[in-house]
């Protein structure tokens, strides 16, 4: 039986499109910038949220049924899961995957069992992305889910707990690499603290490391060449991760001389609840040269926790894809780590949110290649630096020739200092506007 029976391959059809299933702007084969679209954004389906998420919250069981037709809990449903993921992509072009380990197969209580379950769906997983030519982006170990990793897993305060974290983590890289995943992601999930009365923050800082060392050394031995990203989230499920932010990360992954080889996996709505832009992590990230790949979503800023919602905001996605092109693109992808409301349930309306952020994301490209092309934003924040370029004490203070007592002498003679210059902000939001709505 075809799953998907009712849902037809999605085909761009233009902005004016009212059919629900096509695409209004994402045009794969478009050339922007001399780079096709698809190109510039390879997405990816989520497999936790897609084939996984059934709409459970706090408050109540779920809304979805994600059985794909087979006893949930076995082999046999993560067989069909497979078959769903791969029917769902191929009706969308969507050409990437990610996973956790206990995405793929039910964790059973025993670790042998578990990674023998693993081998057998990866096998499955093989033959389907041999048929497709549809391929694994990143991999990742579910170190938070299980009651184990209640103190989380690198930052445990039980050996026997990190020695199992450890254990999880060797096989997703295995499974990674067999995949041919580009990328291997730690996301923190409870790597962090409640409380600093019973917390060692160096200690566990420092384990931390150590683990991400281990997996560094075992991923290039097995022939693992991609890049290893840290997810920055700066709370929950912990009240404090120590991921932060972007900055925080960085400062991590330097200060323990694991900068070579990880770079930063980005979502939006783990920015905003760290009280930045999605565009500030992006920038941090980028002018560190930390910027590695992106999990597409957005969150309510009404709501104080990660909603993964689908993005639809432009005004966001533009910031984004400015911020991507200009450093040249990612390592990695976009990964819709996202999931449907739980009102929406049904098959189509995992289809409508997939094309909600596909086609988000190539407004945004659309938009951002624009303003880059307009030139203005560029064109002002050169002039508004070229003081530092074009005086004499401008190009000793840049050069590293310049003193404080030289300076304190300028400044004496100067007198009071002209106004910097107007920043123009109203006007440069202006200009966003007129590219994006006029």
């Amino acid at each position: 039986m075809e799953l998907f029976a009712n849902i037809p391959t999605i085909q761009y059809e233009g902005a004016k499109s009212k059919n629900p299933l096509a695409f209004r702007f994402y045009d794969a084969e478009r050339v922007i910038l001399g780079k096709k679209m698809k190109e510039h954004l390879p997405f990816a389906m989520a497999w936790w949220h897609n084939l996984c998420a059934t709409g459970t919250d706090m408050f109540g069981r779920g809304t979805a049924d994600k059985s794909f037709g087979a006893a949930e809990g076995t082999m046999e449903h993560a067989k069909a899961k497979v078959d769903a993921g791969f029917a769902f992509m191929q009706k969308l072009g969507i050409e990437y995957f990610c996973f956790h380990d206990v995405d793929l197969v039910p964790e059973a209580d025993d670790l042998k069992e578990t990674n023998r379950r693993l081998d057998e769906i990866s096998d499955y997983l093989l033959q389907k992305m041999q048929q497709t030519g549809i391929k694994c982006l990143w991999g990742t170990a579910n170190m938070f889910s299980n009651p184990r990793y209640c103190n989380g897993a690198g930052s445990s305060n039980s050996a026997d707990v990190f020695a199992f974290a450890a254990a999880q983590v060797k096989k997703a890289l295995d499974i990674t690499v067999k995949l041919g995943g580009k990328g291997y992601v730690f996301w923190g999930g409870r790597e962090g603290y409640e409380t600093l009365l019973n917390t060692d923050v160096k200690f566990e800082q420092e384990n931390i490391a150590r683990l991400m060392k281990m997996a560094v050394a075992y991923g290039r031995s097995i022939g693992f060449t991609g890049d290893f990203y840290i997810e920055p989230k700066p709370k929950e499920p912990m009240k404090h991760q120590y991921d932060f932010d972007a900055a925080t990360a960085i400062g991590f992954l330097r200060q323990y001389g694991l900068d070579k080889d990880f770079k930063l996996n980005i979502e939006a709505n783990h920015a905003t609840l760290a009280g930045h832009t999605f565009q500030h992590d992006l920038r941090i990230s980028a002018i560190n040269g930390m910027l590695g790949s992106i999990d597409a979503n957005q969150g309510d800023l009404l709501l104080g926790w990660d909603t993964d919602e689908f993005p639809f905001d432009v005004y966001t996605a533009t910031a984004c894809m400015y911020e991507v092109l200009k450093a040249g693109g990612l390592t990695g992808g976009f990964n819709f780590d996202a999931k449907t409301r739980r009102a929406s349930y049904t098959a189509e309306d995992m289809f409508e949110a997939f094309i909600l952020g596909m086609d988000t994301f190539a407004l945004g490209l659309i938009k951002a290649a624009e303003l880059i092309e307009d030139g203005r934003i560029d064109d002002f924040i050169a002039k508004r630096y070229a003081s530092y370029r074009e005086t004499e004490i401008g190009k000793k203070i840049l050069s590293g020739e310049a003193t404080l007592a030289e300076l304190s002498a300028y400044a004496e003679n100067m007198g009071a200092p002209e106004l910097p210059g107007s920043g123009k902000q109203e006007n440069l939001q202006s200009v966003v506007n007129g590219i994006l709505f006029g």
